[in-house]
């Protein structure tokens, strides 16, 4: 199960990326928005994060207008390695290499198109599992 969430500068490219995990038959859960008024993007970036620290969730999405705040939110919460993500390439080392569980995207900032794009590859990666990989993931867990 994928969490999602966005605050209003997210909203529209949230939608579309719900229509994508529909189209490939992935299963969400929408932590909000659910409509464009002006929100606080830390109340969605906290849901969502929390989700899936607990396990409810596999993986997460969360978008903001730059992605910025909002993976800097998620990125609070022990458990949580959220990366902000404006190519392919970054979304894949970051599965690779961090395991990042979080995805960040900037609404304002990509394009639909290449958005998706980074969300089939980071949902589609899997991590290493390299041994200097795993060191340095557990380098990054607070105390």
């Amino acid at each position: 199960m994928i969490a999602i969430g966005s605050d209003h500068g997210g909203f529209d490219l949230k939608q579309a990326v719900m229509r994508y995990l529909e189209k490939k038959g992935l299963e969400y859960r929408d932590f909000g928005c659910y409509d464009r008024n002006s929100c606080d993007y830390p109340v969605y970036g906290m849901a969502v994060a929390r989700a899936v620290a607990d396990g409810e969730c596999d993986r997460g999405i969360v978008i903001c207008t730059t992605g910025i705040g909002i993976s800097i939110c998620a990125n609070k919460v022990k458990g949580v390695r959220c990366a902000l993500c404006g190519d392919t390439l970054s979304a894949r080392m970051t599965r690779l290499h961090n395991d990042a569980n979080i995805l960040a995207l900037g609404g304002g900032m990509t394009g639909v198109n290449l958005a998706l794009d980074i969300v089939e590859t980071f949902l589609e990666t899997a991590f290493s599992g390299e041994e200097k990989h795993c060191r340095r993931v557990g380098m990054i867990e607070p105390d």
